[in-house]
């Protein structure tokens, strides 16, 4: 009897208190000054889901068509977490100049945990000492200036392999019909991977390599799938708690499927160390990126352990080979479709490149065009269609508006390059407008106030932007004036490309990409060198 006395007694005190505690904090509310912003405007939505019934495939321009309706900027709900929707240039700069810091963590999702080793790498790592350090080992180390100047060679013999490739494969006389979306992808691997690792997966005869290039493969495409800003675990915590769907189970498998790839990887080049007859003694083994996080770790086995030069080797084959492999299916679709900038660019390759030589990264200067027609193709499908998701770390204002503490920011990346606002024929394939010498095409950047980098921004935006940039603007220009210089090209039929999008985190084609060649008379000699 007196135990139930001191439980009822003790429920009391407790009623008591939490009552007083409530009291006090709506007190402390009603003293506080209102807030002299308004909140952003918003749409109705559903009980408990809020407004994730309205992303709809492809996200990008269902969002985009909701931006039409109700504005640039709107405040919407993913089920219990409130979500910023920037869908203007002025907007996006605001968030990534004025607001940078404030915006510059991410918001904690699954895959962050699960694929991030618990949120310790560049991509989900918190804005803080370990994620600037991060940043700095990037671009003054991992993918620097010097080293993706210096793994030039490796981009060129790729780019040669695949002509070979083409070469092989083509039988003649006429036009040989080809696939180019996987030829795409094992180029950019190889790339990578030889950086990485001084290995190269596809077009070897090992059966080994090419089991694990496809394997990577599709680790890479269920990467894009579960990493997206639209998954329901995410925002429901009933989804997550009873795994509704198996999100978070599919993301552990990938998890571990992941691991075992990357730390063979390692533990290979860590026997490799061990071993100094079986060193590699070419400026390529010595050079690549696992051996220079290796050295970082004898010094610093804290900092740099297995998980986060794991993190680094993701970093660069999940964010470095489907979306640049995608920008080069999208730029040759394009140019199928359009064979008057097909023509115009050959035309600008044969006057700059030197009779007999293959279309070289030296050429760049002298090959306005070319760069001209891939930041076409990038404007109108970024291999992302909205910047990463940010999160605010505090309360703000964007556009007048007041945003709260932990609102995820999302800004959709394929409304602003195609804002008839911004851009003259926004849906067209003008590759001019980004020529310097016809800015008529352009709207006046002075005339609308606005930053060529709130305009373009396939790679992100302020602290957080994509540090691959400079590698990828080296790859893809290579491939494409490549093809073009060597190769001529005609659609399947007589029917344009379909240009159809597919469903995943970037924007794929939703066919890969088929196309007719046939080695150009005019370079057969040269070719046939190769």
């Amino acid at each position: 009897m007196e135990d139930l006395f001191f439980s009822i007694t003790t429920l009391s005190f407790i009623l008591l208190l939490s009552s007083l505690l409530i009291l006090i904090k709506l007190h402390n509310n009603n003293k506080r000054k209102p807030n002299p912003n308004p909140n952003p405007p918003s749409v109705p939505g559903l009980p408990l889901i809020g407004h994730l019934h309205l992303l709809n495939h492809p996200i990008h321009r269902a969002l985009a068509h909701l931006s039409d309706l109700h504005g640039p900027i709107l405040l919407l709900r993913f089920g219990s977490r409130p979500v910023l929707l920037i869908s203007s240039s002025s907007g996006a700069d605001e968030c990534f100049t004025v607001n940078d810091v404030t915006f510059a963590n991410r918001p904690r999702f699954l895959a962050g945990k699960y694929l991030g080793y618990n949120y310790r790498i560049l991509v989900w790592a918190s804005y803080g000492p370990h994620w600037r350090n991060l940043r700095r080992i990037t671009t003054l180390e991992v993918l620097s200036t010097h080293r993706v100047l210096s793994s030039s060679h490796l981009r060129s013999d790729e780019v040669f392999s695949l002509v070979k490739t083409l070469l092989h494969d083509y039988s003649g006389p006429g036009f040989h019909f080809t696939e180019l979306k996987t030829k795409f992808f094992g180029l950019t691997y190889n790339i990578i991977m030889r950086m990485l690792a001084n290995k190269r997966y596809y077009g070897d005869t090992e059966e080994s390599s090419s089991e694990a290039g496809k394997e990577f493969r599709e680790l890479a495409r269920e990467t894009f799938v579960l990493s997206g800003a639209s998954n329901a675990a995410d925002f429901l915590p009933v989804v997550r708690w009873f795994d509704i769907g198996g999100h978070e189970r599919r993301l552990k498998r990938l998890s571990r499927r992941k691991n075992k790839l990357f730390q063979g990887l390692i533990d290979e080049h860590k026997m490799k160390e061990s071993r100094s007859q079986d060193v590699d003694s070419s400026p390529a083994g010595r050079s690549t990126v696992i051996d220079l996080l290796l050295s970082m770790q004898e010094s610093d086995p804290e900092q740099y352990d297995d998980d986060v030069i794991k993190g680094f080797i993701e970093l660069m084959l999940v964010a470095g080979t489907d979306t640049s492999a995608a920008t080069m299916e999208w730029t040759m679709s394009l140019l199928l479709n359009n064979p008057q900038t097909l023509e115009k660019l050959r035309a600008e390759i044969d006057a700059n490149v030197s009779q007999g030589s293959l279309l070289q990264e030296a050429d760049f200067p002298k090959l306005p065009y070319l760069h001209a027609v891939i930041k076409e193709s990038m404007r109108l499908y970024p291999a992302s269609p909205f910047l990463f998701p940010h999160e605010s770390s505090q309360d703000c204002t964007v556009g007048g508006f007041n945003v709260p503490s932990g609102t995820m920011i999302l800004v959709n990346v394929w409304k602003i390059h195609r804002d008839p606002e911004l851009w003259e024929e926004p849906d067209k394939f003008k590759p001019e407008r980004f020529l310097k010498t016809n800015s008529s095409d352009q709207k006046s950047t002075d005339e609308q106030g606005i930053k060529e980098g709130s305009k373009m921004m396939p790679f992100g935006m302020g602290r957080r932007r994509c540090p691959g940039e400079g590698l990828v603007m080296k790859v893809v220009p290579l491939v494409v004036g490549t093809l073009v210089q060597c190769f001529e090209w005609e659609r399947v039929g007589e029917e344009e490309v379909d240009m159809s999008e597919g469903i995943g985190a970037s924007i794929p084609k939703a066919k890969p990409l088929e196309a007719m060649f046939k080695p150009r008379e005019s370079l057969t000699a040269l070719l046939n060198q190769l």
